[in-house]
C-alpha cells in the first residue's frame, strides 16, 4: 500500500510580493513582450513566465503576486526574471524583494474510497462542512496545520492554505491518523 504522504503533488503556488512604487500598466504592457493588459476584463498586467511556468500579476499600485508555479523554488525563479524584465524598463527594483508565500495547493491520495457520510460524523461538525447537494467534498478545516483539505469519495485530497511544503504532509498524517482512530480508513 502506498503511503498517501508519497502521494502529495503540489498543485500550485500562490506568493506576494511588491516594487515599492506605483506602476503605469499602459506603458509596460507596451514594452513589455508577452503581457497581456486589459483594464475592463482585470485590473492587473498578466505577465506569463514558461520556465518555470507561472503568471504574475502585476498591479498599478506596484504589488505583484505570483501564481501557477508548481514549487517555492519555481516562485523565487519567476519573479527573479519578472524584475529583471522590470529593469530592463529601467523600472527601479530592490536587489531581493521580499516574497511571502500566501498559500500552496496540494493533492494527495489516501489510496481507498472513503465514507463522507461517516467521516462526517465521526469527525464532529465543528471543522466539517459536508453538502453533497452543493459539492461532492467533504471540507475539513484543521487547526494544526492550519489548511482545508478537501476530501473526496475516492480518496482523493486537496489541501489548501499551507505556507510551507511540510503543511501538506503535516495534514495529511493528521487525516490518516484521525480516519484510522475512529475505523473509517480500512
Amino acid at each position: 500500500m502506498t503511503d498517501p504522504k508519497d502521494t502529495i503533488n503540489i498543485e500550485n503556488v500562490v506568493a506576494s510580493t511588491g516594487i515599492g512604487q506605483e506602476l503605469d500598466l499602459q506603458s509596460v504592457a507596451m514594452d513589455l513582450e508577452g503581457a497581456d493588459y486589459d483594464p475592463e476584463q482585470f485590473p492587473g498586467l498578466v505577465y506569463r513566465t514558461q520556465n518555470p511556468k507561472s503568471a504574475a500579476l502585476i498591479f498599478r499600485s506596484g504589488k505583484i503576486v505570483c501564481t501557477g508555479a508548481k514549487s517555492t523554488d519555481d516562485v523565487h525563479e519567476s519573479l527573479n526574471i519578472v524584475f529583471d524584465k522590470l529593469r530592463e524598463l529601467k523600472i527601479q527594483v530592490d536587489d531581493d524583494p521580499e516574497i511571502t508565500v500566501q498559500n500552496i495547493v496540494t493533492s494527495a491520495d489516501l489510496g481507498r474510497n472513503l465514507n463522507l457520510n461517516a467521516i462526517a460524523i465521526g469527525l464532529g461538525l465543528e471543522n466539517i462542512e459536508y453538502e453533497p447537494e452543493q459539492f461532492p467534498g467533504l471540507v475539513y478545516r484543521l487547526d494544526e496545520p492550519e489548511v482545508v483539505a478537501l476530501l473526496f469519495g475516492s480518496g482523493k485530497l486537496v489541501i489548501t492554505g499551507g505556507k510551507q511544503p511540510d503543511d501538506a504532509r503535516e495534514a495529511v498524517e493528521e487525516i490518516t491518523t484521525r480516519l484510522e482512530e475512529l475505523g473509517l480508513l480500512e
